[in-house]
């Protein structure tokens, strides 16, 4: 249902407050360069320190803007099961295409608690579910038994899966069968996973260079591999430059500097990059040829 490159977009803000006219200019800047689907609210887009009034309005902006020319994904989860169920109401309401559900963090569940809270949510709403493990964030691995039994639920329809790992996201496919969408959470395992049946990637790099990471895909998908293999090592340091602090800091100093968003502001706890480090990633945006 889902697949190719998927940008996880930032929420960008200006004197503490979102950004409306930004965030609808930095989605036309992925439409009009190929991305194939826009997920609002995820990680990247600073989920965890918006309010719910404006967490609900970032997903408005974007389903309006977006006015169904890609899929609208939004992200909708919590460590708190009720809220998810919420933010997964508001997230149908509102228009979006599917959720991307982040595992509870913080509270450290089992994998039946994982399987449960997902399963609560899926039964709550009737909206195609993409999960997302990221046990880094997390604290929990989303195990592959736990993950092939929620696909087994309807409208659970893929996974986000960032733990990093190689063997997890084959067991992943191998257990879920063609029907259920992995994806990459990891920008430099897209072609990786792509070569092992994944579908995509929910992408940070996406945010600056969105025709490349497109181009990926696209390329991949019809068979030309060595240039897909090619383009991949293209953005591979790309890749890795914007991690050179926690995201989505460095990718919003990126976009600031390209001139895509008036500041780089990041909501505390997250603060914005070292000079060091925004030294490097200019450096790093030169050598693309970004600035």
């Amino acid at each position: 249902m889902f697949r190719g490159a998927m940008v996880a977009i930032v929420t960008p803000f200006t004197g503490g407050q979102l950004d409306e006219a930004a965030l609808r200019d930095l989605i036309e800047f992925q439409i009009a360069n190929g991305t194939h689907g826009i997920i609002p609210c995820g990680t990247t887009g600073e989920s965890a320190t918006l309010s719910f009034q404006e967490h609900e309005r970032v997903v408005e902006i974007t389903v309006e803007q977006v006015a169904r020319r890609v899929p609208v994904i939004a992200g909708s989860g919590s460590n708190n099961t009720d809220e998810a169920i919420r933010l997964t109401r508001h997230a149908k309401a509102a228009g979006a295409d599917g959720a991307l559900m982040i595992s509870p963090y913080y509270n450290k569940p089992t994998q039946e608690g994982l399987y449960q809270h997902f399963r609560k949510v899926a039964e709550a709403v009737d909206i195609p579910i993409i999960l997302y493990n990221i046990p880094g964030r997390t604290a929990v691995n989303m195990e592959p038994d736990t993950i092939a039994r929620l696909a087994r639920i309807d409208n659970i329809v893929g996974v986000k899966e960032a733990s990093g790992s190689m063997k997890q996201i084959t067991d992943i496919i191998a257990r879920c069968g063609e029907g259920f969408s992995v994806v990459s959470g990891e920008d430099f395992l897209t072609f990786p996973l792509l070569c092992v049946g994944g579908q995509g990637v929910i992408s940070v790099t996406s945010n600056i260079v969105p025709r490349d990471m497109a181009d990926l895909c696209n390329q991949f998908f019809e068979g030309r591999f060595a240039e897909a293999q090619k383009l991949f090592y293209k953005l591979l340091p790309l890749c890795h430059a914007l991690f050179y602090e926690t995201n989505p800091a460095p990718v919003k100093a990126a976009l600031a500097m390209m001139g895509k968003i008036q500041s780089d502001e990041v909501r505390l706890p997250l603060v914005r990059m070292s000079d060091a480090n925004r030294e490097r990633l200019g450096r790093d945006l030169q050598s693309y040829g970004l600035l």
